[in-house]
């Protein structure tokens, strides 16, 4: 670019200046400057042009939001994200900061998105999980549904791309991240870049998804997900989150179950003193398990490995020994169908391929308890390296655990409730990583590496006067003890009601001295339990609920919120259809107005589950 000197008012140095000054200027740059030329009213502009340095409160400066780095004037990009466990509401959180410097950009939940503004939205990045059997979690419900009925608007003007997580152990693996993908662009929406399924380590994939849609956004070379590491703030190393645990010391690991239980649930407490971290009752918290070493030496030992053979354990090629890799690196606990295929292509077998052609029930009653021992038993050993061998195993998946505790009650410290998963299949014992790790391996003193995982879908009212139903069987009262904690702090004068299912009274009823201290002192105004195996016919929370159904009524109609934590397969969907028959029943609904009432129940955040 030449400045032009016919008709200037410039002398001829000036215009040698400006000529040599131009061209070396961003667009960002030029925008700014003539933006801050066009200020001669400001006392002192003219000598502070001179230095080019002015500050933003002494004048004013153009607004960048809509300009890029690159200075070229971009749409408006919207961020929506349907989150289970937070995973995809933390990767939202994360891309939208990360955004927030060089566009104008609109962060979303899902289910707090104005279905009817999908036609003004442009650029629209979408990040959800899958829930259950292939369904949306629930923060996702009512945009999933308005995006699949005849209301949804042709949306030919609208770019997007979808990032979805899930877990390739489940046969709908991604599938409302699909779904999203596909509906939107059969309503005429345009990707911006394909479509990611993200396993439950998703952290690589996600920053390679978002990296590919920046340099479309950016109209440039896609930038590797290594080097946009290296530009990320040092500081932030030094803050403790899920990229960069925090090693917190156990105070306390005690057995909740009585002598003679069949179960085993260890309460763990655990000291957070110096993290940094932060929680709210119906947070969860994040563990980094370890493999039990007995596994991995046996699984050394059926492959002939040498345990000291070096392999990789990131795409950066960082190395340690197979055996630390296979202890605190890879999952050997549990087959998928995807690490099935890619085993069958880096050593092609007969048998094997069989058992992936046959597919369908066949498959899934294969991969149903098995772990990598029983594959290579099956149908290994493999004439393979241990380093070629681990590059088609995902890492461990983190453990997401509901957090027991509230932290104002308990300064610096995290309390868990966790039942330790024991069972035989095929003919051997089999144990949790992570809650056979808590349960086994984990004393007073040792460390776990953890994290908080934010879950903004599973929050006590704003208001403490307000009433709460709480249902949880098992482990899953553990947020409902956060819950009375944070309420006792806090002096809340809203009523509150427990129903709490177990298998029997005597060994199994979980923290029931709190319970009760609670009753007396008022925290606690009701509680009904359901021991299963107590009675000749079983008892579960929802018969419960079901006997109380006038006065659960009466709470919902006074405003009550309703949470739901614990078995998603079963004991939710056995709660959710009683809550609609005590509608039906007691304020003469019919199924279809029960279901809706339910919905909206759930688009106000007063039915909230937090099931798995």
């Amino acid at each position: 670019m030449q400045f032009q000197v016919m008709n200037s008012p410039f002398t001829h140095e000036q215009t040698e200046l400006l000529n040599r000054l131009l061209p070396t200027l961003t667009e960002t740059q030029k925008i700014w400057l003539s933006g801050y030329l066009s200020v001669p009213s400001v006392p002192g502009a003219t000598e502070a042009a001179a230095t080019l340095e002015p500050t933003v409160q002494d004048y004013p400066v153009p607004n960048l939001e809509n300009h890029n780095q690159g200075g070229t004037k971009t749409r408006e990009i919207t961020i929506l994200y349907g989150s289970h466990t937070g995973n995809g509401e933390g990767l939202a959180e994360e891309f939208f900061k990360r955004l927030e410097q060089d566009y104008t950009v609109t962060l979303s939940s899902l289910d707090d998105f104005k279905p009817k503004a999908l036609k003004k939205v442009q650029d629209l990045l979408l990040i959800s999980s899958t829930h259950g059997d292939g369904d949306p979690p629930d923060n996702a419900l009512s945009f999933y549904d308005f995006l699949y009925s005849d209301r949804a608007p042709e949306i030919t003007d609208i770019r997007f791309s979808v990032l979805s997580l899930g877990d390739s152990s489940y046969e709908f693996f991604c599938q409302t991240g699909k779904d999203f993908d596909q509906r939107l662009e059969e309503l005429g929406g345009t990707r911006i870049y394909p479509r990611v399924d993200c396993d439950l380590d998703f952290e690589e994939p996600a920053e390679e998804w978002f990296e590919g849609v920046l340099a479309v956004l950016n109209d440039a070379p896609e930038v590797s997900s290594s080097s946009a590491g290296e530009s990320e703030p040092s500081q932030a190393r030094a803050t403790y989150s899920r990229k960069n645990p925090f090693k917190a010391e156990i105070i306390a690991n005690i057995n909740l179950n009585g002598r003679g239980s069949n179960k085993e649930t260890r309460h763990l407490e655990l000291d957070l003193e110096g993290s940094g971290l932060d929680y709210e009752p119906g947070d969860s918290l994040g563990i980094y398990p370890e493999n039990d070493t007995v596994l991995v030496d046996h699984l050394i030992e059926e492959m002939d490995w040498d345990p000291n053979e070096q392999v990789p354990i990131n795409k950066e090629g960082d190395l340690t020994s197979l055996r630390e890799a296979l202890v605190k690196t890879y999952e050997i606990t549990s087959l998928t169908k995807p690490l099935l295929e890619k085993i069958a292509l880096l050593t092609p077998n007969d048998a094997l391929n069989k058992v992936l052609e046959a597919g369908g029930e066949e498959l899934k009653t294969y991969l149903y308890g098995r772990d990598l021992i029983d594959l290579v038993r099956d149908f290994g050993p493999w004439p393979v390296s241990a380093k070629e061998f681990i590059t088609v195993l995902r890492k461990i998946p983190v453990r997401l655990y509901s957090i027991a505790s509230s932290s104002r009650a308990n300064e610096d410290e995290v309390h868990l409730t966790i039942g330790a998963l024991r069972y035989d299949a095929h003919g051997r014992d089999r144990t949790g990583v992570c809650s056979g790790q808590c349960a086994e391996r984990s004393q007073p003193g040792d460390t776990l590496p953890v994290f908080v995982q934010r879950n903004q879908n599973f929050r006590l009212p704003e208001n403490p006067d307000t009433p709460v139903i709480m249902i949880g069987a098992g482990t899953g009262v553990a947020p409902y003890r956060a819950f009375l904690q944070e309420r006792e702090e806090a002096g809340a004068r809203g009523e509150t009601w427990l129903f709490f299912g177990e298998q029997h009274f005597v060994t199994d009823f979980l923290y029931q001295i709190e319970w009760q201290k609670w009753l007396k002192d008022g925290v606690l105004s009701r509680m009904d339990v359901a021991f299963s195996r107590d009675t000749n016919e079983k008892v579960y929370v929802q018969h419960r609920m079901l006997g109380r159904s006038k006065e659960l009524y009466n709470w919902l109609n006074a405003g009550a919120h309703v949470y739901v934590c614990g078995d998603e397969k079963y004991m939710a969907k056995d709660v959710h259809a009683a809550l609609v028959t005590i509608l039906q029943e007691e304020g003469d609904y019919s199924e279809a107005e029960a279901e809706a009432y339910l919905a909206d129940l759930r688009n106000e955040k007063r039915y909230q589950r937090d099931v798995y």
